[in-house]
């Protein structure tokens, strides 16, 4: 069975997309294509930051982290060629789906004073990326299980060739952006 975001798409925003007359191909019509979770976790802190960082990933996107190892050397911040720095994971497909559909509908309700997201961080390229501070707005993570809080940047990946076109995609699947 297919992710209700999915049906979603396919069956009212394609059409929607479409029925604007900018798209002379089905093919055109931009679509997610992935979505890429990052939480960074600093150099200093214990051995066991990354570890839990991996473990509330696993938990809130349902698939097992990478872990991100540093390219440089940097004495300034104390961080050398190989050291754990954080960890990433990409979804596809279904599960990115289901992941929007509850980031969308049960975890940024639930930011204080939520008013919407800013609709100015696309990269450009149609992209868009999302910076969250604190990873207990999502209702798989246990409150009393938590040792440190940890942020994490979420990237939409979308296939459209402009910004505008990413934005309309996105507002019509679902996302809460500001109004200006």
């Amino acid at each position: 069975m297919k992710p209700r975001l999915y049906t979603k798409y396919t069956e009212e925003v394609r059409p929607a997309l479409i029925k604007g007359g900018k798209y002379a191909n089905v093919h055109q019509v931009p679509s997610l294509e992935k979505i890429v979770i990052h939480m960074g976790v600093s150099a200093k802190l214990e051995k066991t930051a990354l570890d839990d960082a991996m473990k509330e990933m696993t938990q809130i996107t349902g698939r097992k982290g990478v872990i991100d190892l540093s390219r440089k050397a940097i004495a300034n911040f104390k961080l050398r060629v190989g050291q754990p720095i954080g960890c990433h994971v990409t979804l596809r497909r279904d599960v990115m789906y289901e992941f929007l559909d509850r980031l969308v509908a049960s975890a940024l309700p639930r930011i204080r004073d939520f008013r919407g997201i800013s609709p100015r961080k696309f990269d450009g390229r149609g992209n868009y990326s999302l910076g969250i501070a604190d990873q207990t707005i999502f209702p798989e993570i246990e409150l009393e299980k938590i040792k440190r809080t940890q942020g994490m940047d979420i990237t939409f990946v979308t296939s459209a060739e402009n910004d505008a076109d990413a934005l309309e995609l996105l507002k019509l699947l679902g996302m809460p952006f500001a109004e200006k």
